[in-house]
């Protein structure tokens, strides 16, 4: 194959990025180094197109996550299983398909491979009785461990032994109700309050807990609280019927059971709560049911809440937010699977990112179903009714059936679903409506901020007169604007009609009174959904679904070009900061302890030399642009010996704008840094009340209105700005940047006319005291020019 032109290449599939193999073949095998990362698992192995036998290799999609190890098996240590005789239990990671636990009536088994290895889980003899390890009701997977809910209690077996989840990790010791955890991965999403993202969800009769990583659980609500919340009659009975995460990524959906009597029958209510929000939101749906019935539900991958509830025999379906319900209808019209299957029970419902739904029944007869259809088929039978059976998803998104042997094995098979559903419609004649339904939609999650525009299209190709057009929907806050352009074209018997939609905001942020709540009302997390307006069994691919975050993206920053903190020998040193520079003098000099780590490598000017910042965006992905928004700077530890060389007059302003001086005076309460920002921002471009002061230095910069930084000339120091963009309708994010600025040269020469008054003050001073000296000495020699310096000794007479 390497000698007809094949090559392989992987594609990530969320951030779009491209690795290559850059060596040589070596015993026909490819060499591609690819980096593990949490965000972008999900690849899709292309090569060239080669014909190999008259045939091309088709694309391989494959899900390259971390290695999560399995819980190794311990000597001495006892299975835990279900009860004799019961159906399997299994758990798959939302996100990695690979990672699954199997309970059996037998043994529990563990798998990090999709079952091509596995491990089997086991306990310590003397935690459990032999009836509490062999009735196993309820199995989940977490970052913790395995979860067990045995007999009303959680169990948790993880690396560092087995415990029972109770009072130690806030959680009921008995009477729990059930467990449930995330069923779509959804790795990026917009938290906007400073809370964490639940995991786990448990819950009673009367409370709901919400399990976070580290074991750490919370009550989220009672039933008492929810009553007064949903404002029901205090005589009414009102109990926890099941707890489930939706397809949104911060929605829970809390089943209620209602009755007033509660004798025969009962409603089941909806409420969501939105773990960003705190929300509590009733929705339009009500179900009448037997009051001893236990209904199981399962929500679709969608934008709009939707989602399958089903009992033993019947699948109710509720899509497009509840507005299309109905119960799964065979061709022959039976809404009760267990009649097509011998008398079976509903065993297993799974439902894929594609939108395809298959019914297990107990006794392996399989149903085939899409969401947004009312009818399912039935799929030929793939094994005996007396092989205990699981239908997964591998690591490609693939099928593949799962036995539980009598021997205490398991064994896997490939299931072809793909070409069962053909199969099945080609018998039924049933054909796709559509030819075609192409889209750019290349992400699951897309960052919106301000001034910023999201383009898609999508291009729906049909048979002429079917009438198909494409629908757009979206769930969340009402934040986005949305601009649509239609096209339709028809040729040779087929219609094509392409549809764009922009997404933006059209709001001004400058001159607002309550900034920061401002912002908080125009950000959140908006599902989106693009679909053909009618569904098939035949169809592939039926909808697109992504989230569109407006608001802060945490992977967003600036810098400053042509600063690095790599380059440049760090070391340990200390400088000074004479205290009549500094912005608010000190009694005596401040001393300052360079921090290389958060400054990084100071650029070295000259003094004559101006500088002009030039602010450059980044992302998760590298640089994006060189911004062109206004911006401030400051010296962090106060300094003020510096300026601007534009005036305001210069810069064109019409009234006196802001300056750090001002904005100092006008938000004494408040430290330096926050003082001025684009919550405060007013430009000065427009006439104001009185006669301005134009000719103060202008203090505000952008990349293209040649405004510098200018430094004294009398002295050397060391700079250390801070960078914030000022433009109230630039981003949503506080962005920041600081770089270091270190300023020398030779100090200037004194005025001419200081250094000769000097030197006349000099020569004065000198000339007066040798003036001075001389009539002194002159009056000692004066004193004493007629008296000898020695006197002669007197002469004694001798007797």
């Amino acid at each position: 194959m390497a000698t007809l032109g094949q090559k392989p290449t992987i594609y990530t599939i969320l951030k779009r990025k491209v690795y290559l193999s850059n060596e040589k073949v070596k015993k026909g095998t490819w060499t591609i180094v690819v980096p593990m990362t949490k965000d972008d698992a999900l690849k899709d192995i292309r090569g060239n197109q080669v014909t190999f036998q008259d045939c091309f290799v088709a694309d391989f999609l494959i899900l390259l996550t971390f290695p999560i190890l399995t819980i190794p098996e311990i000597p001495g240590y006892l299975p835990i299983s279900s009860p004799r005789g019961s159906q399997l239990i299994a758990f798959r990671d939302s996100c990695v398909f690979a990672c699954i636990v199997l309970v059996t009536d037998r043994e529990t088994f563990q798998t990090n491979d999709s079952f091509r290895t596995w491990t089997r889980i086991r306990v310590p003899p003397d935690i459990l009785s032999d009836d509490e390890r062999q009735n196993v009701t309820g199995v989940t997977l977490s970052r913790d461990g395995i979860i067990f809910h045995i007999n009303g209690a959680l169990y948790l077996k993880s690396f560092h032994g087995f415990i029972k989840m109770g009072r130690t990790v806030n959680l009921p010791d008995d009477g729990i109700a059930g467990i449930s955890s995330r069923k779509w991965c959804w790795v990026k999403y917009l938290f906007k309050t400073k809370g964490r993202r639940s995991n786990l969800a448990v819950w009673t009769e009367n409370e709901i807990y919400l399990g976070y990583i580290l074991l750490k659980f919370a009550r989220l609500v009672t039933a008492t609280e929810l009553k007064n919340i949903l404002n029901l009659p205090v005589t009414a009975t009102l109990t926890i019927h099941s707890v489930q995460y939706t397809g949104h990524p911060l929605d829970i959906a809390v089943f209620l059971n209602y009755c007033i009597t509660c004798t025969v029958t009962k409603k089941i209510f909806l409420v969501i709560y939105n773990e960003d929000t705190k929300q509590w939101i009733s929705q339009d749906f009500t179900l009448d049911a037997p009051i001893d019935s236990v209904f199981l539900p399962n929500f679709i991958y969608s934008a709009l809440p939707g989602f399958i509830l089903w009992n033993k025999h019947s699948i109710y379906y509720y899509y497009n937010n509840f507005t299309f319900t109905g119960i799964l209808q065979t061709p022959a019209g039976h809404g009760n699977l267990s009649m097509l299957s011998n008398g079976s029970i509903i065993h297993e419902v799974l439902i894929d990112y594609y939108g395809n739904i298959l019914v297990k029944m107990e006794n392996n007869i399989i149903f085939y179903s899409k969401i947004y259809i009312g009818d399912t088929v039935k799929l030929h039978l793939w094994t005996s009714n007396a092989t205990k059976a699981f239908i997964f998803l591998n690591t490609s998104g693939h099928t593949y059936l799962l036995y539980a042997l009598d021997n205490g094995t398991i064994q896997i098979q490939d299931y072809p679903l793909g070409l069962e559903s053909k199969s099945v419609a080609f018998k039924t004649k049933e054909k796709c409506p559509y030819m075609a339904f192409h889209n750019n939609i290349a992400r699951v999650f897309y960052f919106l901020d301000k001034g910023e525009t999201l383009t898609i299209w999508t291009q729906l190709v049909y048979p002429e007169n079917n009438g198909l057009y494409v629908i757009m929907e979206s769930y969340g806050p009402k934040i986005l604007e949305v601009r649509r352009n239609i096209s339709f074209e028809a040729a040779f018997g087929y219609c094509t009609k392409t549809v764009v939609l922009t997404f933006y905001q059209k709001i001004n942020y400058e001159r607002t009174d309550d900034y920061f709540g401002m912002q908080d009302n125009n950000t959140g997390l908006v599902m989106i959904q693009v679909r053909p307006s009618e569904y098939s069994k035949a169809c592939s691919v039926p909808q697109k679904v992504f989230q569109v975050a407006v608001g802060c993206d945490d992977k967003k920053f600036i810098a400053v070009k042509g600063f690095s903190k790599k380059g440049c020998h760090h070391h340990n040193f200390s400088y000074v900061i004479e205290k009549s520079y500094l912005r608010h003098p000190l009694s005596k000099n401040l001393k300052v302890r360079y921090n290389w780590e958060e400054y990084g490598c100071p650029l070295r000017l000259e003094f004559r030399e101006k500088f002009h910042p030039l602010v450059q965006l980044f992302d998760a992905n590298g640089y994006v642009k060189d911004m062109e928004a206004n911006f401030i700077v400051w010296e962090i530890h106060g300094r003020a010996d510096y300026s601007f060389n534009n005036t305001m007059a210069q810069s064109g302003c019409l009234q006196t704008a802001q300056t750090w001086k001002s904005m100092i005076e006008l938000n004494k309460h408040l430290p330096l840094e926050e003082v001025w920002g684009p919550e405060n921002y007013k430009h000065c471009f427009s006439y104001g009340i009185g006669k301005p002061d134009l000719n103060q230095p202008y203090e505000i910069i952008n990349s293209s209105n040649r405004n510098h930084i200018f430094w004294p000339m009398g002295h050397s120091g060391m700079y250390v700005f801070r960078v914030k963009i000022l433009d109230p309708n630039y981003s949503f994010c506080n962005l920041t940047a600081i770089f270091a600025i270190e300023t020398f040269g030779p100090i200037p020469s004194s005025s001419v006319y200081l250094v000769a008054s000097s030197l006349f003050v000099l020569m004065l001073l000198f000339f007066t005291v040798l003036i001075l000296s001389y009539f002194w000495y002159m009056r000692i020699y004066r004193q004493h020019i007629n008296e000898p310096l020695q006197k002669p000794p007197k002469k004694h007479k001798t007797n």
